[in-house]
C-alpha cells in the first residue's frame, strides 16, 4: 500500500495554488503523481492552474486518495 500524504489545509492549498500554481506544487502536496506535467508546461500556460485554483476554492479538488481538504 502506498504511503498516505498528510491531510492538507484548504487555506494553505488556496495560497500555494495562487502563488505557485504554475509549478504544480499544490498537486505534489496533495499526493497527485502527475504534478510534474504542470511544472514542465507552467500550469498548462496558466489554464490548469486557474482551474485547480477554482476547484480548490469550491471544494471539488480533493486529495489524491479522495479525502476532502481540512
Amino acid at each position: 500500500m502506498a504511503e498516505q500524504k498528510p491531510l492538507q489545509s484548504k487555506t494553505t492549498m488556496i495560497l500555494i495554488s495562487f502563488f505557485l500554481g504554475g509549478l504544480g506544487i499544490h498537486r505534489l502536496l496533495m499526493g497527485y503523481s502527475n504534478w510534474w506535467l504542470m511544472l514542465i508546461t507552467l500550469g498548462g500556460c496558466g489554464i490548469w492552474s486557474l482551474i485547480d485554483f477554482i476547484r480548490i476554492i469550491t471544494g471539488s479538488l480533493k486529495m489524491a486518495d479522495g479525502r476532502d481538504l481540512a
